[in-house]
């Protein structure tokens, strides 16, 4: 924020005969001007970072925006008048993203985020274009001088719901509503059904797509199919309650996903996978304002307090909780990964052997069902 202001003295003098005086009156004078300058500098050291953020839904939609906002809210009120931020909500992964974050740049602010993966190709286009602005992409892998990526372990999340699906469900069927195709989503419910299997081997996964983040109506209906062909606990990679709400009107389970949604279920939900961005966003912004943001890529999970699986129901069971927690802290501490081998794919072929890790590239691209889930992944 840039502040002019007009100063201007109007002296009338009598006399000027005396030197001691003319003398006294200049050395006023430099003080004067000293001290406004003073005052100048130490408003300009005085105003905010600006920051914005660009969402794919609306903060009210309990899931992906609304824990992207919380994390926003959470990062202005750490810290503390260093920082001011903003938001546009409902932006399509189109051309029209480019426009908003064209647009936020010549406002201004000086840190722009923008929070889902279709939003890559544009920002790595405009921040080219403002070389004095940072740009941060959630999900992405394109990275540039003064544009860098983050993430959380989604996966760490959907494995550990994997486990308390895997010790409650007593079809052994599962189902996840799944948004659209691409690797983070796919991975999701790969770590889930691992998890479930890691606890019962018999358990399978079915998967309906709805091609939408946000789409109420479409995620309901899925979740109702699902219901209906004998899953009885369900998690999805889509952004609004409408999951949980219908296994609460079915008498089945369910999981609150990105944040906790136990108020649209509160027998249904069994625990929540809640993100905690403000963990990232804080980080960026005090580099920012301390001058040390470099980009570089932020793939933070339970290790970083980034995700944590929480919020637990009343239906989940000690054993499905004590088992939960269990593995939560061996990830923390580096002793469990949700993807260790042997792991095979959904013919049955080892594609990861015993003892051996994914890394994290091969999870990025990830394009396969493991062993136990159904149906065939669309291309």
């Amino acid at each position: 924020m840039s502040h002019q202001n007009e100063y201007r003295t109007h002296m009338t003098h009598r006399t000027a005969s005396n030197p001691a005086r003319m003398r006294i009156k200049q050395g006023l004078t430099t003080l004067m001007a000293g001290v406004l300058s003073l005052g100048l500098a130490s408003t300009a050291l005085a105003d905010p970072l600006k920051a914005a953020f660009i969402y794919i839904g609306p903060p009210g939609d309990h899931g992906w925006t609304y824990s992207h906002d919380q994390g926003r809210i959470k990062t202005e009120a750490a810290l503390k008048g260093a920082v001011t931020t903003t938001y546009v909500d409902n932006v399509p992964e189109t051309a029209d993203s480019e426009r908003v974050m064209r647009d936020l740049a010549q406002k201004g602010n000086q840190v722009i985020f923008a929070t889902s993966f279709g939003y890559m190709n544009q920002m790595a286009k405009v921040a080219q274009l403002f070389p004095k602005t940072t740009f941060m992409h959630a999900t992405g892998y394109k990275t540039g001088p003064n544009m860098g990526t983050y993430d959380i372990h989604t996966y760490e999340g959907a494995y550990l719901l994997g486990i308390i699906a895997g010790k409650t469900s007593k079809s052994g069927k599962l189902g996840v509503v799944a948004s659209f195709p691409i690797p983070e989503v796919v991975r999701n419910i790969d770590a889930f059904t691992l998890g479930a299997r890691s606890v019962n081997p018999k358990a399978t996964t079915q998967v309906v797509w709805v091609n939408s983040w946000f789409d109420p109506g479409k995620e309901r209906d899925a979740a109702l199919a699902m219901i209906s062909q004998g899953c009885d606990t369900l998690m999805q990679n889509t952004d609004s309650p409408a999951v949980v709400q219908a296994a609460e009107q079915k008498g089945v389970h369910a999981f609150g996903w990105d944040s906790d949604m136990s108020k649209f279920g509160p027998k249904a939900q069994l625990a929540a996978s809640v993100l905690h961005w403000d963990v990232i966003y804080e980080k960026t912004l005090k580099d920012v304002l301390a001058k040390t943001w470099k980009p570089s890529r932020i793939w933070w999970g339970v290790s970083q307090s980034a995700i944590d699986v929480e919020n637990f129901g009343p239906d989940i069971t000690p054993d499905a909780k004590k088992a939960v927690l269990d593995a939560r802290d061996k990830i923390r501490a580096g002793k469990l990964h949700p993807f260790t081998g042997p792991i095979s794919d959904q013919t049955g072929k080892v594609v990861l052997p015993a003892g051996q890790v994914f890394s994290d590239d091969v999870l990025g691209k990830l394009n396969f069902y493991v062993q136990g889930v159904q149906g065939v992944l669309p291309k």
